[in-house]
């Protein structure tokens, strides 16, 4: 199977199935507990059908959206996820520059493999980056400085995952950042020796935004540990509230799923808020964003910018959140199995086939833009 044969969501991940050792594409793949979340998250949208209009003279399509004070010329972007260049060796940088050539937003996490620096150097376009509250008040105020000093456009501080979920694939392979594998999990990286000299080939592994804080030598702090460890459960409201006032411009909360907390996220200041359980990743069975969509936007969708990911994988899926309200739909998975199984060139085949499907299937809706996107054109089994 080759990068020219991938036409959709399902043959991307296949590819890099093939490409990658167990353990890693596990990471990507996997959930919590029965990863009933993670199955959920894109069913929900089956629950849910368009209702086109015809005849609207539809032969010019107008996608773009503003999101955040963002200009964006598709109504989707890629999230922030971490330790990208562990499942391709160009990481960050591949993702950055294919969402830059489609004109959208892209992320860079806290446990990014790339510099906020290098990054926001060499790509143009809205910038954004995913932040964790650490127990640590000063290292926080210090990386937020950084992302500003970078010119980061906007603040996403998740908060969602005051502890890590239980993972169990990774369980089961022993997977871990330093690398400490059981036997199976070693016996997949050897028979995929093409990962294993990239990965050695290249730049050292490592994350720049954490280089001080996580040992990668595998000595006194690893992922796991980063997450038990540095993260801080006693989060609350009054310490974001004074992280919004202190970064004093776009600030969004990533992990929202009741309509109290979207309340509270205006109250305190954010400008967006993003409907997402982690892929389902953390809390096995949460409800979908798509499914809470509606009520979180009908609270306070006047007020502020509501986004959503999970379980993306068609244009349809897009179209369906932005009909709810969603000013943007963002991408985690859908841009990590082509980044794996190619790179840069896997990412932007990736997002130019989606960006071609939401086109596609507005002209079929009857809707010359977003903004003619709505409820009417919906229905609920």
């Amino acid at each position: 199977m080759r990068l020219r044969e991938c036409h959709n969501f399902h043959d991307f991940r296949l590819l890099a199935k093939k490409r990658l050792p167990g353990p890693i594409f596990n990471y990507i793949d996997g959930a919590a507990d029965d990863e009933v979340t993670l199955r959920r998250n894109t069913s929900s949208f089956e629950s849910c059908d368009l209702v086109p209009n015809v005849l609207r003279g539809v032969s010019e399509i107008d996608m773009s959206v503003t999101v955040m004070g963002q200009k964006l010329a598709t109504p989707f972007y890629c999230s922030p996820t971490a330790l990208q260049r562990l499942f391709h060796y160009q990481g960050e940088n591949a993702v950055a520059a294919a969402a830059s050539s489609l004109g959208t937003m892209f992320g860079v996490s806290s446990l990014g493999t790339v510099s906020l620096e290098e990054i926001r150097k060499k790509h143009q376009g809205p910038q954004v980056y995913q932040f964790y509250f650490h127990k640590d008040r000063g290292l926080n105020r210090a990386m937020m400085e950084r992302a500003k000093e970078a010119g980061v456009n906007v603040m996403m501080l998740t908060v969602d995952s005051i502890t890590g979920g239980n993972r169990e694939r990774d369980l089961r392979t022993g997977f871990s950042i330093p690398f400490k594998l059981n036997l199976a999990g070693l016996t997949q990286f050897a028979i995929k020796p093409a990962w294993a000299v990239n990965y050695v080939t290249h730049e050292k592994f490592r994350l720049p935004q954490l280089d001080e804080h996580v040992d990668m030598s595998g000595g006194a702090m690893s992922i796991g540990k980063y997450f038990t460890e540095m993260l801080d459960p006693s989060m609350n409201w009054n310490d974001v509230a004074e992280m919004v006032k202190h970064w004093n411009g776009q600030f969004c909360l990533k992990g929202i799923m009741s309509v109290e907390d979207a309340k509270r996220a205006v109250d305190i200041g954010c400008t967006g808020v993003v409907l997402s359980n982690h892929g389902g990743r953390q809390l096995d069975g949460s409800r979908s964003a798509f499914d809470q969509l509606a009520e979180i936007v009908d609270a306070v969708g006047h007020r502020i910018d509501v986004m959503m990911d999970g379980g993306v994988q068609r244009g349809t899926h897009v179209l369906k959140a932005l009909s709810l309200g969603a000013k943007a739909v963002g991408l985690g998975r859908f841009y990590l199995y082509p980044l794996a199984a190619a790179g840069q060139a896997g990412v932007e085949r990736a997002l130019r086939h989606l960006r071609t499907e939401v086109e596609r299937d507005m002209k079929l809706m009857g809707c010359t833009s977003v903004s003619e996107l709505s409820r009417a054109n919906l229905r609920f089994r």
